[in-house]
């Protein structure tokens, strides 16, 4: 029988990565915030831009990314994180190998038109067109990722050795502004800046990652009673005692009080 530190290690790793993946394969879509839930657009005023809040749909999920890398980060420290942030990137890396794969696979000649009752015209096409992410998107997600993780677990235990166990909302959107203020403006650094195949200016830049950075920042404050309701379960579900170990050994208490 699995202990429960591991099921519970496993159920954490499974949604961090399940969300990350689909927020990646979802992230081609581009919506209007303001028109989904029915508000007036606000067109905002950035940098000498203005626009409206169009957003990727992974926005969607990165929040319960954020609550999953922060209780990891609670109950099983950097090692944690970093092993699951290394272990994501490659398999993010994995599907989009597979996708690349699967669009170059010779289409059946019928499937190509079997959506035309959809208007669709041609399958193959489509495919590739929503799936076929470039290049420099593929590898700007997966780099600014990882960077942004390893901020969030450093960010998070600085905080923690400043604050003691108190104040989970701190570490957990004290870190998530940090990392995440690093991941909005580097992925598009990459992905439209510093690509040649792009023509992004400074402001465009700055003002697309800045509405990207508040929303993400926003949706994590708002999830936050999530967080401390997540975290009031799993503390149920591993005992007052094991619970309590667990995240001194995470935030290096264990192995400070045995060095003493």
């Amino acid at each position: 029988m699995f202990r429960k530190e591991t099921i519970l290690f496993i159920i954490l790793a499974g949604f961090f990565v399940t969300n990350a993946l689909v927020a990646e394969f979802i992230g081609m879509k581009i919506f209007a915030f303001e028109a989904t839930f029915g508000l007036n657009p606000l067109n905002w005023n950035l940098f000498g831009k203005s626009g409206t809040l169009d957003l990727t749909a992974g926005v969607l999920l990165w929040p319960i990314v954020f609550i999953m890398t922060d209780l990891i980060n609670e109950y099983y420290g950097r090692k944690g994180v970093r092993i699951l942030s290394y272990m994501t990137a490659i398999l993010i890396a994995y599907g989009f190998v597979m996708v690349y794969g699967a669009i170059h696979l010779e289409p059946a000649s019928w499937w190509t038109g079997s959506l035309s009752s959809q208007g669709i015209e041609n399958a193959q096409t489509s495919f590739a067109g929503i799936f076929g992410q470039s290049n420099w998107i593929v590898v700007a997600s997966i780099v600014a990722f990882i960077v942004g993780q390893l901020l969030d677990v450093s960010v998070f235990h600085w905080i923690r050795r400043l604050t003691g166990d108190r104040y989970l909302w701190l570490r957990a959107n004290g870190s998530t502004l940090v990392s995440q203020f690093v991941d909005s403006f580097l992925v598009l650094y990459i992905a439209f800046v510093i690509n040649p195949g792009t023509d992004w200016d400074t402001a465009t830049w700055l003002s697309v990652g800045t509405v990207n950075l508040v929303y993400k920042f926003f949706a994590a404050v708002a999830l936050t009673p999530l967080l401390y309701l997540v975290h009031a379960g799993i503390d149920r579900f591993l005992g007052k005692e094991a619970s309590h170990r667990l995240r001194a050994v995470a935030a290096g208490e264990h192995d400070e009080a045995q060095a003493n």
